[in-house]
């Protein structure tokens, strides 16, 4: 299996409503160039499967120097508008980072001031469980294995149905299929 990062965050009890992680946020750069690493800037990310791309905020801008690299036409709630666009790193929790990212600005509101969106999301595996009561969320990248919530619920019926469930006739019926205890 090809190495990977990732990181996994769990809720401090109950469900939540938003995924919000810290991340960092630098002027675009190459790792491998061997050039200073520009500053980076710690804010909240909400993450949004519903978002095609990733937004940063005037606030972002300001704080990281940034410069714009061009404009661009986008769809979001309020319908559309011309919005400049920004070349960053996006450095997640856990040392996960995605480097030369092509984000817009917006305004997301009060809160958070970076929104991952399925830009990023899509280059690796996401995962959001509800188990007891308790959000975890998980994020790995590369993408390593695929999540399958059908084929896991099948193998467990006929695991049970067979190693300590169903009637003696479907057991002699799966001896048989296999060839055992004829």
């Amino acid at each position: 299996m090809p190495s990977s990062s990732s990181f996994t965050l769990a809720s401090n009890g109950g469900l939540l409503r938003v995924l919000v992680t810290k991340c960092s946020i630098s002027q675009g750069y190459d790792h491998a160039s061997g050039a200073p690493i520009p500053q980076l800037v710690e804010f909240d990310a909400i993450w949004d499967t519903g978002a095609t791309a990733s937004v940063i905020t005037q606030r972002v801008v300001d704080a990281c120097g940034l410069q714009p690299i061009g404009m661009t036409q986008v769809q979001g709630v309020h319908g559309a508008s011309t919005v400049e666009t920004y070349l960053v790193n996006i450095h997640l929790p856990n040392k996960v980072g995605v480097q030369h990212v092509q984000v817009t600005k917006g305004n997301l509101g009060d809160g958070a001031s970076v929104l991952i969106g399925m830009d990023i999301i899509t280059l690796g595996d996401f995962c959001v469980t509800n188990k007891g009561g308790k959000t975890i969320f998980s994020f790995r990248v590369p993408s390593q294995s695929h999540v399958d919530y059908v084929k896991e619920h099948n193998a467990q019926a006929l695991r049970e149905r067979f190693t300590h469930g169903g009637s003696k006739k479907d057991r002699k019926k799966h001896h048989k299929t296999f060839g055992k205890n004829k």
